[in-house]
């Protein structure tokens, strides 16, 4: 069995982000089930809003091809989505329309063809992101992902994290780490 591969993220780029929070509390219960998790921060990959004049004239973007090359050596994903306006960040959706464009001989949607993903999202609203959790899922099953059931969202997520970015309620860090091992379940069994 070739080793678990998952990615790791979040779609915001504020440096205290709650969801970023989230992701890794995800992935590092995906690590101890036995996945190779890589934590992507989009902060470090600045792409220019797709545009496909842009992408006719010059291809994809550098940070566009090396993180579609990571997705497509991944088997799983992790993703913490905030919620903006009923919906999911602009990064995120930018990220997306980057990667599942068409480059050398990979395909259009090969970053994302087969992959099993897992979502979370905190927000400090009462109902912790569970709106732009509906968009996410929505295109990622439009882009051949397999987007697991099972998702946690955290409602006032300006109290629900301690000093270490650990989330206070022992419950909700239990079905947080839950969804980071799912994702490490089911890519394996796919991939097996």
């Amino acid at each position: 069995m070739t080793t678990v591969k998952i990615i790791a993220m979040a779609g915001s780029l504020r440096e205290g982000s709650y969801n970023k929070l989230l992701a890794k509390i995800a992935a590092e219960a995906a690590r101890k089930a036995g996945a190779d998790v890589n934590y992507i921060d989009l902060k470090e990959y600045p792409m220019p809003i797709y545009d496909q004049d842009d992408e006719d004239k010059n291809g994809l973007p550098e940070n566009a091809k090396k993180l579609k090359e990571l997705f497509m050596q991944s088997h799983g994903l992790i993703i913490a989505s905030p919620e903006y306006n009923s919906s999911i960040s602009a990064v995120l959706k930018n990220t997306i329309d980057w990667l599942s464009r068409q480059a050398g001989d990979a395909k259009a949607l090969a970053a994302f063809d087969g992959k099993v993903a897992g979502l979370l999202s905190a927000s400090p609203s009462g109902f912790g992101g569970v709106r732009g959790l509906s968009s996410l899922r929505s295109i990622l099953g439009n882009i051949k992902v397999t987007v697991l059931p099972d998702q946690v969202t955290v409602s006032q997520a300006f109290d629900a994290f301690d000093e270490e970015g650990m989330l206070k309620d022992a419950g909700k860090l239990k079905l947080v780490s839950a969804v980071g091992v799912k994702v490490f379940e089911f890519s394996k069994r796919l991939n097996s």
